[in-house]
């Protein structure tokens, strides 16, 4: 396993591989979520490369930046017995040298939800995620579901910029509990761990009502809100049922279906997740 700090370096390495490549982008430390994407690149791949960056640009001032989890000697010790060919670990300076001064604005798809409680966010992805794929050259690149409207951005930056990498979304890994696997899930204490499968609870009854014919958008939304509300550690920031390619706010749910998506903040630690809803 090689791993790389510079463009120029993973270029030489890129160039000696044979056959396909498949790219995890990651911002480290990682953990069953992120196996799950390098194997399924594994077995799609020839070869597997795996980025560890965390981005400055898709947080806010008054974002976890400076506390988010980092532990690279076993985020590397965990992706060689994975298996992986190639690890990016550019410092800041590398993907934003001086004078960088551009960014991805990918339209309406960005702008709810996560877009409208973290402004900028989503520029930040888009950015970050074309310049891994333009500098990785990778044939496909792999991301989680967890991040629901995440890989909306990603899709439609990639359609819109023609990007030739494929982007390949992978379900959402979760514990026995149903709690979606998040780096962030460290910061939650051991009541606010108990606590936390209320998500996938709130989400698994909205889709257990439309699977027995509910169809009135409110109505789930109602329901989420008050399954949230029964946990009181546990407060709600928004839900949503949009439709699943446009993130449009549904009355009523039609045979497209839907995706349910949820912010929940336990302390000062917010935990996403969601779910989607088809016939």
């Amino acid at each position: 396993m090689h791993v790389i700090e510079t463009v120029a370096a993973f270029a030489h390495a890129r160039a000696a591989l044979v056959g396909d490549l498949g790219l995890v982008p990651t911002m480290g430390y990682l953990h069953a979520g992120h196996l799950a994407l390098v194997a399924q690149a594994r077995r799609e791949n020839s070869c597997v490369a795996v980025s560890i960056f965390v981005n400055p640009t898709q947080f806010a001032a008054h974002e976890d930046l400076a506390r988010y989890p980092r532990d690279l000697p076993r985020d590397l010790a965990m992706l060689e017995q994975a298996g992986v060919d190639l690890v990016f670990v550019p410092p800041p300076a590398v993907i934003y040298p001086p004078h960088f001064a551009t960014s991805i604005d990918v339209g309406r798809v960005a702008v709810p939800l996560e877009g409208a409680a973290r402004p900028g966010h989503f520029a930040g992805v888009a950015t970050v995620v074309c310049k891994l794929c333009n500098i990785t050259r990778a044939t496909r690149a792999y991301f989680g579901q967890k991040d629901a409207q995440q890989t909306l951005v990603i899709r439609r930056m990639a359609i819109d910029l023609n990007l030739p990498t494929a982007i390949v979304i992978c379900p959402t890994v979760r514990e026995p509990d149903g709690l979606a696997l998040s780096s962030r899930n460290v910061y939650l204490s051991h009541a606010q761990r108990t606590a936390a499968p209320i998500l996938y609870r709130a989400l698994c009854a909205a889709a257990a009502h439309y699977q027995h014919g509910e169809r009135v958008a409110a109505r789930l939304r109602n329901l989420v809100e008050q399954t949230i509300a029964s946990e009181p550690l546990a407060q709600l920031e928004y839900i949503s049922v949009a439709d699943r390619e446009n993130l449009h706010e549904l009355d009523m749910i039609s045979s497209a279906g839907a995706l349910v998506s949820l912010v929940v903040r336990f302390g000062n630690t917010r935990l996403l997740d969601n779910i989607l809803l088809s016939d």
